[in-house]
């Protein structure tokens, strides 16, 4: 079956009248993309990041667009030709408030919104041991481990450099028989990757609920059971007993996060990690990567590597 994508670009405040009058169409299933609603996010979570991609600040400047799909049918083009004369009608009500009220079209096949997502993710060697091979492919592993995920679920496919950055020292730094942590989980890759590469347990958290379930959907796929893995979602900055909880004793605390985050647990690391135990880190953008270094030490953290990948630093501590 072809699929019809319209559009339909409008002001911040035609945006609930173009839904209202497409609802009454009986066409519902909107994208909405709204520039306020977008710099809203941004200013609430800036916790979580340090770098907001350009091109995606310059896609979403003064967008207000509504996205749906109708069949390529006679059915579907009825109805695209009921929105235009109900776009018609709404612009001559408010010439100005709500425009421009312009609409446009793509033609996609059914299998291009669903699936072809998935044509950006491939088989990805990291390290001289990891191979992050997507659910749905094969892929000859050539013995290197073989770590397989679902990428659409969460942060966390293996692509982007902070997390090939902590993938690579975790082969260094796990060995059989080691207790992991992996601080902002996200799709679970780090501490998964640590149980696979011979660690005897691992504990995963994120300040994300999504992410429990997601996490052990991904510890599945490798066959990892909970009694080796266990997901936690809390506030390990904010809530003491949360703290509590993740316990003490590892062998290896990994934080794949932003450099804020890093900055505020610093100072409890020691309290995380055994005495011969390391601490990696990464998410951290180059331009706050002495900042981040000065923090650690300062916490009494030895810096044994620091390492750099298109743009973002990971450190390795004890």
């Amino acid at each position: 079956m072809k699929w019809l994508a319209l559009h339909i670009d409008t002001s911040p405040a035609g945006l609930e009248p173009v839904e209202t009058m497409l609802s009454s169409l009986g066409i519902d299933g909107l994208v909405i993309e709204d520039e306020a609603d977008f710099r809203r996010f941004l200013e609430q979570n800036q916790q979580y990041w340090d770098y907001v991609d350009e091109d995606l600040d310059k896609a979403m400047r003064g967008k207000c667009r509504i996205t749906f799909y109708v069949e390529e049918s006679e059915n579907g083009f009825a109805q695209v030709a009921a929105v235009r004369i109900a776009l018609a009608d709404l612009k001559k009500k408010q010439p100005e408030a709500y425009a421009p009220l312009l609409m446009t079209m793509d033609g996609i096949e059914d299998a291009d919104w669903e699936n072809n997502w998935k044509a950006f993710y491939k088989p990805l060697e990291i390290g001289s041991r990891l191979l992050v091979v997507p659910e749905w492919e094969e892929a000859e592993t050539r013995g290197r481990v073989a770590l397989r995920l679902n990428p659409g679920l969460a942060f966390g496919t293996g692509s982007h450099a902070t997390t090939r950055l902590c993938l690579t020292e975790l082969e260094k730094y796990v060995h059989r028989g080691m207790k992991m942590l992996d601080l902002g989980c996200g799709s679970g890759i780090l501490s998964i990757a640590s149980l696979l590469l011979g660690a005897e347990s691992a504990m995963a958290c994120d300040v994300d609920e999504k992410a429990v379930d997601i996490a052990y959907e991904n510890a599945k796929l490798n066959g990892v059971d909970r009694s080796r893995y266990t997901v936690l979602a809390g506030d390990v900055l904010g809530d003491s007993g949360f703290q509590k909880e993740l316990g003490s004793g590892y062998d290896v605390v990994a934080a794949n996060i932003v450099a804020d985050v890093i900055i505020a647990l610093a100072p409890n690391v020691h309290h995380l990690i055994k005495k011969d135990g390391v601490f990696i880190c990464s998410g951290i953008i180059d331009t706050r990567a002495d900042e981040v270094r000065g923090v650690l030490e300062n916490s009494g953290l030895l810096i044994l590597e620091a390492n750099e990948l298109e743009g973002w630093y990971s450190f390795v501590c004890r």
